[in-house]
């Protein structure tokens, strides 16, 4: 039988959710059925040094995404493939226009965030009058389907809800093989948050929080980098927080994740936030802003998480220091996110839209 190719179009393989997503579906497809090859803007990230060594990476080494589209469209020409999937919505909102000139070859496009919130540029909200060329869009979350249908009238039949796969065995040999990290101080409760150091992920927010939790013994750890750095250490040192350190990004996220006390979500919105489901995939208790995004398919309250309004600065911290008061089974945690979005769950979901489209 022969092999079903795709190309999976990523910026980069750094190590954010989008990335993270399309190298464990590419690194776990069946081999017998698919021929699985990632087209990168430019060949960088942490994440190359977890693809499997029979995915083809293709470099058309272009910094910018609106230069990438010409190297990109000559590559699907010169290849042919059965199935174009591209994972990140700039890209996918570029490649809508031109989907018709390869009548042989389908399009994917997964949906990286809910686009209303996400999309601001007005010449790229644009292209999204275009979005139902795909015959498939992959949309995390019912608040990213919902948002897609009502606001852009994308064709229902066309979106398929897949959430993000947890990739256990991944996750397992970063833990095994992590210390406690030396910033941990003994008598101190731990509290950690992970992300782009963005105004999406909401930091400054839990800064004002944790100038309501100075006088407690528990150290908040971000980790993350971003275009938000500097403004967010300066809001630290006016605020006077000793209680929080930034880590920048980190290789081993998940070392911080398994001795943390807690795990905080502060984003304003999300797509459907990989982060959490590594926490709990970790058995860390998470508490997540009540935002757009999915944060309600994977909490399941007093179980893995809780989830609360972080602009009532107040209630928030109060939270947090009611939860670091009581023990939570990790091993509850972690069955809560396998049960629901381990990998071979979701890369099922994966494999039997690839295969409908061909058929």
């Amino acid at each position: 039988m022969k092999k079903i190719s795709v190309i999976f179009i990523l910026p980069d393989l750094e190590t954010g959710g989008a990335e993270r997503i399309v190298t464990t579906i590419a690194n776990h497809l069946s081999r017998d059925r698919f021929e699985p090859k990632i087209l990168l803007l430019r060949k960088s990230g942490g994440y190359l040094n977890f693809l499997k060594k029979d995915v083809e990476i293709i470099d058309i080494n272009t910094e910018r995404i609106r230069h990438s589209l010409k190297p990109i469209l000559g590559e699907i020409y010169r290849r042919k493939p059965d199935i174009v999937f591209s994972g990140f919505g700039e890209v996918n909102a570029y490649l809508a226009l031109f989907i018709k000139l390869f009548p042989r070859t389908k399009f994917i496009a997964r949906e990286t965030n809910v686009v209303t919130q996400h999309v601001t540029r007005r010449e790229i909200k644009f292209f999204y009058n275009f979005y139902n060329n795909y015959q498939r869009i992959i949309a995390q979350s019912d608040d990213m389907k919902n948002d897609l249908i009502n606001n852009f009238n994308i064709k229902k039949k066309k979106i398929v809800k897949i959430n993000n796969p947890v990739d256990f065995d991944f996750i397992n040999e970063k833990i095994t093989e992590s210390l406690k990290p030396e910033s941990f101080k003994y008598n101190y409760k731990h509290v950690v948050a992970i992300g782009n150091l963005s105004a999406r992920k909401g930091f400054d927010n839990l800064l004002k929080v944790f100038a309501r939790l100075k006088s407690e013994n528990i150290l908040l750890h971000i980790l993350g980098d971003g275009k938000d750095k500097e403004m967010l250490y300066q809001m630290r040192d006016v605020l006077d927080l000793k209680n929080v350190v930034f880590h920048g990004r980190q290789e081993n996220p998940y070392q911080f994740l398994k001795y943390a006390d807690l795990f905080i979500l502060s984003s304003r919105y999300e797509g459907f936030p990989n982060v959490l489901l590594e926490a709990g995939a970790c058995g860390t208790y998470s508490l997540a802003n009540n935002c757009p995004g999915g944060i309600n398919e994977i909490i399941q309250s007093t179980v893995n998480g809780e989830i609360s309004n972080i602009e009532n600065y107040e209630d928030f911290a109060k939270k947090i220091t009611t939860i670091l008061q009581n023990n939570y089974n990790r091993d509850a945690i972690k069955n809560s996110i396998k049960s629901r979005f381990s990998k071979d769950i979701i890369l099922n979901q994966y494999e039997k839209v690839l295969l409908d489209l061909i058929k």
